[in-house]
């Protein structure tokens, strides 16, 4: 079974994904930025769903600290997050996310449909 890192800070942000995802992939939950880059270097992930606002170390911080170890310079690290005006998406894809997903998230395929494509 594939592995996805959720890295969320709110709450019921997480228990969405996590009744989202789980039984279809084992899930490593991060609540702050520090606690990420730590984790996703010592247990790397199949892909990383990243909210941008976190405590501590915003997103985009720790998807730069994540691709400075070459063993996960390739890893999928998808941008989740709530910042959704106009032109964040190429912001975001432009520090180097692979996907952009805005929240809230309406419908299930708008999660399950780009990770799919990540992960077969």
């Amino acid at each position: 079974m594939k592995t996805i890192a959720l890295v969320e800070d709110n709450p019921d942000n997480m228990l969405l994904l996590r009744v989202l995802l789980k039984g279809h992939f084992v899930l490593h939950e991060y609540e702050n930025g520090p606690e990420a880059a730590r984790g996703i270097v010592e247990r790397p992930p199949d892909l990383v769903l990243m909210d941008i606002s976190l405590p501590e170390m915003d997103g985009v911080e720790v998807m730069k600290h994540i691709r400075t170890h070459k063993t996960l310079d390739s890893l999928p690290i998808v941008a989740l997050t709530a910042h959704a005006m106009v032109g964040d998406r190429e912001k975001y894809l432009a520090e180097g996310f692979d996907f952009y997903i805005p929240k809230p998230i309406l419908d299930e395929d708008q999660l399950l449909g780009p990770i799919s494509r990540f992960l077969d």
